[in-house]
């Protein structure tokens, strides 16, 4: 008995050093650890600063491996990842958050956004759509409807853009009826085309009732009943756009002057553009007037010669000029095609958003997918 109390006083002391000891040498550790941490994060600033991103790659993987706690140095090296393209790391880097049970919830909600916004960077848009949606009753539900919204519009599905759109117009973010239309028209587009022209021309006057302002609805409208022979209604219709979007009537002009001569009614739809032309000087505006003088007397090209008046025009020059005798007649059809070449750039559209041309008008640009982004008159005229 005295032998074991006699080993047992002497290591009591023996055990107590030990662990002082290592209580030492894991603070000195700690303190080595505490101090590469910010040196390494700090050092990762630097690099991005100066956009060295490949080195504040590297630094950052290495605080984070120093304190793999630290969520913001998690965000940080995530969203490196997806500025390069690397999007299979930066999910990685975001899921492994989320994965994390004592992550704040604020640090959770956006770590869920940023993989969102990683699925959607990489193209997946499934996963997209699921990561967007779960941000609902967020802080970033906004953004994540906008997103979900630009989905929908890309892989055009009409039903549930609308449905994110009136739940953005709800929240007072902003007025999304000119985009509701144009859903409505996409719609209807497809139904022309299954040959449901009923069906199509119900969405289009819902509208038309929805969006009275907007152009498309109406066009779409006349050229459905142009197809199915209602040269009445169809002219009936371009009469009411042009009261309610006086600007589009360039976009209208031609096919309305078709329209009132194939019923008749060419007196009274020149007398309309005319007004129209006043108002507003449009180079297809006055192509229409010619069309209809042209119709009525054998010979509108003075039409052309008033509108140079008003402002120079090389496509009203040359169509002046394709209906004119020259003095050498017989080089009249070189000259023509040269004149013909050179307008095709002029009688292009181009978006206002990002400078996209296209030879035909639209409503969304193929460019940059802005809707009605494109001025209703020719790159001349603009």
């Amino acid at each position: 008995m005295d032998f074991d109390i006699v080993w047992i006083l002497l290591g009591l002391p023996l055990a107590f050093m030990l662990g002082w000891l290592a209580s030492r040498f894991d603070l000195r550790q700690l303190r080595v650890e505490n101090r590469r941490a910010p040196k390494a994060y700090f050092k990762g600033l630097n690099f991005l600063l100066n956009e060295q991103q490949d080195q504040a790659i590297d630094a950052f993987i290495e605080a984070v491996q120093s304190d793999p706690d630290t969520s913001e140095l998690h965000f940080a090296l995530g969203n490196l990842f997806r500025r390069r393209g690397e999007y299979d790391r930066a999910v990685r880097v975001h899921e492994h958050l989320l994965s994390r049970g004592d992550l704040p919830p604020a640090d959770r909600v956006r770590a869920q956004h940023a993989l969102a916004l990683d699925f959607l960077k990489a193209g997946l848009l499934d996963r997209a759509e699921d990561a967007l949606r779960k941000l609902e009753n967020t802080p970033f539900e906004t953004q994540a409807r906008l997103a979900l919204l630009a989905i929908y519009e890309r892989s055009r599905e009409w039903p549930q853009a609308a449905e994110v759109a009136h739940k953005l117009e709800a929240s007072g973010e902003a007025s999304f009826a000119g985009r509701l239309a144009h859903y409505l028209c996409e719609q209807a587009a497809a139904l022309t085309t299954a040959g449901d022209h009923e069906g199509a021309t119900r969405l289009l006057r819902q509208a038309i009732e929805d969006a009275p302002q907007s152009a498309r609805p109406r066009i779409q409208l006349a050229a459905l009943q142009r197809g199915d022979g209602q040269d009445d209604a169809a002219l009936k219709t371009f009469q009411a756009l042009m009261q309610a979007v006086p600007g589009a009537t360039p976009l209208v002009a031609v096919p309305l002057a078709e329209t009132a001569l194939a019923c008749n009614q060419a007196a009274a739809a020149l007398a309309l553009l005319r007004t129209s032309y006043e108002q507003v000087p449009a180079l297809d505006t006055m192509e229409a007037i010619v069309r209809l003088e042209a119709a009525s007397s054998g010979d509108g090209r003075e039409g052309y010669i008033r509108h140079l008046e008003h402002e120079p025009s090389l496509i009203a020059a040359a169509r002046w000029i394709a209906g004119e005798k020259l003095e050498h007649d017989q080089f009249h059809p070189l000259v023509q095609r040269a004149l013909d070449h050179a307008v095709k750039p002029l009688s292009r559209y181009r978006c206002a958003a990002c400078g996209f041309e296209a030879k035909d008008h639209f409503w969304q640009c193929p460019g940059c997918q802005a809707w009605d982004s494109y001025p209703p008159r020719r790159v001349e005229e603009l």
